[in-house]
């Protein structure tokens, strides 16, 4: 599996990673046994790079990564945990931001310097680890926090990311970033501060190509790396325009449907499921360091890898390339 530099850093990732939203119970409730089985699937598969987030069932995804990865040598692999979020103990829950069953733990905001310690620390003891390879500032954006938002982006820049970057100069944590669902906060703060990476769930891929306009040409020029996530857009490119698909974490839209038809039309004329055109266009972007397959399911994820082994025909190249604007803003011919 091709690996690519993170930024500036010696970080190495592989170009298809694993992310570790369902085996925090996302929707349903998964066993032990069915988490480790697709993370062992996914290391059989040539993945060496794994994200998390204690907002993965508050603390249980990176729990149970912490178990699987605690036997293998250190240096095989590249582990990605995000802040922002800080847990601490709390009561059972049945449901938690849409996670069955998570840890009871309670869970705040926390942007400035000592909550982002704080949730690393957290971190670190669930992942069963010394350093985390990446960091994260998970959502921090209008998108998720509206009106609240000013006063976590003045926290992160007050002290924030100060206190990330002297964890870096320690070796807790080699590279950080932004993970979010947005562009206007990537951009912003782009132009307030270095970072290394980041992580843009759902903002490029087949349907929303929104961070080719300005983006991914900022992050060329800053020589930060891209991460894509969310690239079936919340399962609307995987399952295609059915009744119920969902768009960007809600039932889509008839514009969205109109648009995904449109482009379920094109793929079927070529012989190529949606959802193998969806990944296709996310790790042949020229913009992408690495995307991530999150699953808890063995089955989905052989799908997808076997999707993305498979070349896909001339008729269908030009549909899933980037636009020529950002092609020439990456540097390729």
């Amino acid at each position: 599996m091709k690996r690519n530099r993170i930024g500036r850093t010696d970080v190495e990732v592989t170009d298809i990673s694993f992310g570790t939203s369902g085996i925090g119970n996302l929707g349903r409730e998964v066993t032990d046994a069915e988490a480790m089985e697709v993370l062992h699937h996914a290391w059989q598969g040539g993945i060496r790079y794994f994200d998390s987030a204690p907002h993965y069932g508050r603390g249980l995804a990176e729990q149970r990564l912490g178990t699987f990865l605690k036997p293998l040598a250190r240096e095989q692999f590249v582990v990605s945990t995000k802040v922002g979020r800080v847990l601490t103990p709390g009561k059972d829950l049945v449901e938690a931001d849409g996670f069955v069953h998570p840890l009871p733990n309670a869970v705040h905001y926390d942007y400035s310097g000592d909550g982002i310690e704080a949730a690393l620390e957290g971190s670190l003891e669930r992942l069963q680890t010394r350093h985390i390879d990446i960091v994260f500032v998970h959502d921090i954006g209008c998108y998720t926090h509206d009106g609240d938002n000013e006063g976590h982006r003045t926290a992160l820049l007050d002290s924030g990311l100060d206190r990330l970057q002297k964890l870096k100069d320690k070796g807790t944590i080699r590279a950080y970033g932004l993970g979010v669902n947005e562009t206007g906060i990537c951009l912003d703060l782009l132009r307030e501060t270095e970072m290394d990476v980041i992580l843009l769930a759902g903002r490029l891929t087949l349907l929303d190509r929104s961070a080719e306009d300005q983006l991914v040409s900022e992050c060329r020029e800053r020589s930060v790396s891209l991460i894509l996530g969310g690239i079936f857009n919340s399962g609307i490119l995987a399952t295609g325009p059915v009744d119920g698909a969902w768009f960007d974490y809600a039932p889509a839209s008839s514009d969205i449907l109109q648009k995904v038809r449109a482009l379920k039309a094109q793929t079927d004329a070529a012989g190529v499921p949606l959802a193998s055109a969806a990944l296709h266009f996310a790790r042949s972007h020229p913009a992408a360091a690495s995307i991530l397959l999150g699953t808890a399911r063995r089955s989905s994820l052989q799908r997808n890898l076997e999707a993305l082994a498979t070349p896909l025909p001339p008729e269908c190249q030009t549909l899933v390339q980037a636009s020529q604007a950002t092609l020439r803003r990456a540097g390729e011919p």
